[in-house]
């Protein structure tokens, strides 16, 4: 589906957006290097780095902790920086693909821990568009009129699904989860536009064979690693490289953007190629492209939040960025949002 813009150059500066307000992360302590790996499977150093530019994943290690623990640790990140009463959060929504348990939300549960007492709140699953899809979800819900805080969190937990004896996915993901809040703005800033895409014909590239309805756990199926994650690396390094590059461009083109118009690229940290690939078709130059791919690796949901966290001093209030994603199912898309605030006048 394609959506129309949701604020251009003639409409009034008085309606109202979703604009972010505050962010917040968190990776946990232990660090998976490409060294250690090598240990572990048939891999070194530079040829990992060549072909992803990742050096180093964070791995949960703690005993009994999942998905919720890193969404909770960012969340509370988020709420200590930003003195927000968590009472006053209206929505809670956890982007993931590594939820606690089947059934019963993550987001719940998480909204429980921190305290927002008053909130909805439930799971969302878009592959590594997740926090994208849940971006525009918020958009909606702030335009709405009904809703005033919603906080948005990407997290996962990868290594819970992934066979460190499988080269091709054992060198790319890591845990670690970001958090931001939106709110309603007035002054023309905050979302502008999403282009928001999907082709179920990609799923077989990309997927846990085994855990759903389709192949419920057997003896056989955990026996046979089939409630691990498996990739079919070059189509889905093909249709992540294109993908990316044209939603990207197709949102700059709507809104009329130059490659001089965006101050900032945020884009899905999977590949370090794919990334080149999407800035290279924008036009945009190396020191417009927020990458920390090389410390976390593939955190999947929270990679596009854990960027917002990391860079949050060098974006100014008023700065065009660009937001672009693409993950299984098939799933992609790109956003165009205007920065609310400068973080050092925050208090």
């Amino acid at each position: 589906m394609v959506f129309a813009p949701f604020l251009n150059k003639n409409n009034i500066m008085n309606k109202i957006t979703a604009a972010i307000t505050a962010v917040g992360a968190y990776v946990p302590d232990y660090v998976l290097t490409n060294d250690i790996l090598a240990t572990m499977v048939d891999t070194n150093d530079e040829w990992i780095t060549s072909r992803t530019g990742i050096k180093e994943r964070r791995i949960l290690k703690k005993e009994g902790a999942g998905t919720s623990y890193l969404a909770i640790k960012a969340a509370e990140d988020l709420i200590t920086k930003s003195k927000l009463d968590p009472k006053e959060i209206d929505l809670v929504i956890v982007a993931s693909v590594t939820p606690d348990m089947p059934v019963a939300a993550t987001a719940v549960y998480v909204a429980s821990e921190i305290g927002a007492v008053n909130a909805f709140a439930y799971d969302l699953n878009a592959a590594c568009s997740g926090f994208l899809y849940g971006m525009s979800t918020a958009s909606a819900f702030i335009e709405s009129g009904k809703y005033k805080k919603i906080l948005i969190i990407g997290a996962d937990k990868m290594s819970s699904i992934i066979d460190y004896t499988d080269r091709t996915t054992s060198i790319i993901f890591g845990d670690g989860a970001g958090a931001v809040l939106f709110e309603p703005n007035t002054e023309g800033l905050g979302m502008m536009d999403e282009y928001l895409r999907g082709d179920g014909a990609g799923r077989a590239a990309l997927n846990i064979p085994a855990g759903g309805s389709i192949l419920p756990p057997t003896e056989d199926t955990t026996k046979n690693n089939q409630h691990f994650v498996v990739q079919d690396g070059k189509t889905v390094f093909k249709n992540a490289v294109s993908n990316m590059a044209d939603v990207s461009e197709k949102i700059m083109q709507r809104n009329d953007l130059s490659h001089d118009d965006v101050d900032w690229l945020v884009a899905h940290q999977a590949n370090k190629r794919i990334i080149d690939a999407t800035s290279s078709r924008m036009g945009v130059s190396d020191d417009k492209v927020l990458m920390n791919i090389q410390r976390y690796g593939n955190t999947t949901s929270a990679t596009l939040p854990l960027l917002l966290s990391d860079f949050e001093s060098k974006l100014k209030k008023g700065d065009n960025i660009v937001f672009a994603a693409f993950g299984g199912g098939f799933t992609w898309g790109s956003i165009y949002l205007k920065w609310a605030y400068n973080t050092e006048h925050k208090n």
